[in-house]
C-alpha cells in the first residue's frame, strides 16, 4: 500500500498532467485516510513546513531578483562585462556566459536570467556571425547557471528540505558554477574559430571607463548580498531581505529607473510565482509527513541494499532519475518531491549532504534545458522565435558540456567540498 501511494499515485497523477501540488496532497491525503488518522494531521503537515524561518529567503531573493532585473541594476551590469571585452574570437559570447555567471548572483530565476541576458546580447551576437540558431542556444544553456551559482533558490529548497546549512551549500555552489562557466567559455572559443567568427573591436578605455561609473551601485549588490552572508553580518533570509531593499533604493532613487506604479506591478508579478512555489512546499510538507510516518525510507534503504550496489553505480541510478524528473518539473517541485526519498539512502551510501545537495542542483538545471521539456527552451522559444526544433539540435553540444562536468562534479567530491573545507 505504501508503494501505491507514495510511487504509483503520484506517478500516474504526474502522466494525467495534474499539477503537482495536487499529486503531493492527494497522496498525503489518501495516507492520512487509510491509516486512520485524524484529517488535521494534513493541515499541521502543510502548515508546518511553510512555518520556517529559511524559507523567507525564497520569496525575498525572488522579488529582489525582480527589482534588479527590471530596475536597472543588471542591465548596468551586463553593460559593462559587455564593455570589457574585445580583440579576441569568441569575446562576445565569453561575455555573454560571464553576464550570466554575474546576474545569477543576483537572481534564483534561471528564466529571469534568459530574458535579461538574452534581451541584451543576442542581437550583438547575431550581427558578429554567430548565427540565430546558436546565439539562442547559447543563452538558453548558460542561462540555468542561475540555479547553480548561490544564491540559488533550489539551493534554499533543498537546504531546508534536507536540513543542511544553506550558507554551506551556497559555498559548494561556487566551484561548480564557476568550472561548469568555463567550460562553456572554452566551446565557445572553439566555436568561434571553427567558424571565423569576426574578432570584435579592442575594447575602449572611455566606454570601460563610463560603464563602471554607470554600475557602481549594481556592482555593490553582490558585494553585500553575499559579503553580509560570509561576513557574518546577517543570515542568507536576512541577506534576501536587505538585497530587497537595496534593489528598491537604488532602482527608485539613484537610477530612478521605476516608479511606484511599476514597483507594484513587480510585486504583484513576484507574488504570484511566490505563490505557486510556496503552495508545491506546502504540500509538499505533507507528502514528506505520509513518507515518515509510513516507514517507506527505511523499506527503501534496505531494498537498495539488497542490491548491493558500488556507490559510484548508486549515483548514476540517481543521476538519471534526477535528470529526467528534471526535464518535465522545475527544480523546487522535484526537489520537494525527492530529497524525502533521496536523502535516506544517500545517507546510507556514505555521500556527503552538501556534496550531494550540488549534485541535485546541477541534475536539475540541467533539466531546464534539456528536450524535449525543459523549461528554458520554451521560454527562448516564446522570448526569441526560435522553433523549437531547432532549439532541440542547438542545445546538444551545450547538453554535453554540462553533463560531462555533471560527471566530474559528482566523482570528485573535493570540487565542491574544498571551500568548505577551507573554511573550517
Amino acid at each position: 500500500m505504501n508503494v501505491l501511494l507514495i510511487v504509483v499515485l503520484p506517478a500516474l497523477l504526474l502522466v494525467m498532467g495534474v499539477p503537482i501540488f495536487v499529486v503531493l496532497l492527494a497522496a498525503a491525503l489518501g495516507g492520512i485516510v487509510l491509516s486512520g488518522n485524524p484529517i488535521q494531521a494534513l493541515h499541521s503537515a502543510m502548515f508546518g513546513n511553510l512555518d520556517i524561518f529559511p524559507l523567507l529567503a525564497v520569496p525575498l531573493f525572488i522579488y529582489a531578483g525582480d527589482i534588479m532585473s527590471r530596475g536597472g541594476i543588471a542591465r548596468r551590469l551586463i553593460e559593462l562585462i559587455l564593455s570589457l571585452v574585445g580583440a579576441v574570437r569568441g569575446s562576445l559570447g565569453i561575455a555573454t556566459i560571464a553576464a550570466c555567471e554575474v546576474f545569477s548572483v543576483m537572481s534564483g530565476s534561471s528564466v529571469a536570467c534568459v530574458a535579461a541576458i538574452g534581451k541584451l546580447t543576442i542581437p550583438a551576437l547575431k550581427k558578429n556571425g554567430y548565427g540565430d540558431v546558436f546565439s539562442v542556444s547559447l543563452v538558453t544553456a548558460t542561462g540555468v547557471i542561475d540555479v547553480i551559482t548561490p544564491p540559488s533558490i533550489t539551493m534554499i529548497i533543498y537546504g531546508i528540505a534536507a536540513q543542511q546549512s544553506v550558507p554551506q551549500l551556497f559555498l559548494a555552489g561556487f566551484p561548480a558554477g564557476i568550472l561548469i562557466g568555463v567550460a562553456l567559455a572554452l566551446y565557445v572559443v572553439w566555436y568561434a574559430r571553427v567558424q571565423k567568427i569576426p574578432i570584435t573591436a579592442p575594447a575602449q578605455r572611455k566606454d570601460i571607463i563610463t560603464h563602471l561609473k554607470d554600475s557602481i551601485w549594481s556592482l555593490l549588490a553582490p558585494i553585500v548580498i553575499l559579503g553580509g552572508i560570509y561576513g557574518g553580518l546577517f543570515t542568507p533570509t536576512e541577506a534576501a531581505g536587505v538585497a530587497c531593499i537595496y534593489a528598491i533604493v537604488v532602482s527608485m532613487f539613484i537610477y530612478r529607473e521605476l516608479t511606484w506604479q511599476e514597483l507594484w506591478v513587480i510585486t504583484v508579478e513576484s507574488s504570484a510565482l511566490i505563490a505557486q512555489i510556496l503552495i508545491i512546499v506546502g504540500a509538499a510538507g505533507a507528502f514528506a509527513w505520509l513518507i515518515t510516518t509510513s516507514g517507506f525510507p527505511a523499506k527503501l534503504i534496505a531494498a537498495v541494499d539488497h542490491l548491493g550496489l558500488q556507490t559510484w553505480v548508486l549515483l548514476i541510478v540517481i543521476n538519471c532519475i534526477l535528470l529526467f524528473v528534471g526535464s518535465v518539473l522545475e527544480p523546487p517541485a522535484a526537489i520537494l518531491l525527492l530529497t524525502p526519498l533521496l536523502t535516506p539512502i544517500v545517507y546510507q551510501a556514505g555521500i556527503d549532504p552538501i556534496h550531494f545537495g550540488i549534485i541535485v542542483t546541477v541534475n536539475l538545471a540541467i533539466g531546464m534545458f534539456m528536450p524535449p521539456f525543459g523549461l528554458n527552451l520554451f521560454a527562448s522559444h516564446a522570448l526569441f522565435g526560435t522553433p523549437l526544433p531547432k532549439l532541440y539540435r542547438g542545445v546538444l553540444p551545450f547538453l554535453a558540456i554540462y553533463l560531462v562536468m555533471l560527471v566530474l562534479i559528482t566523482y570528485v567530491p573535493a570540487i565542491t567540498l574544498t571551500p568548505l573545507r577551507l573554511l573550517r
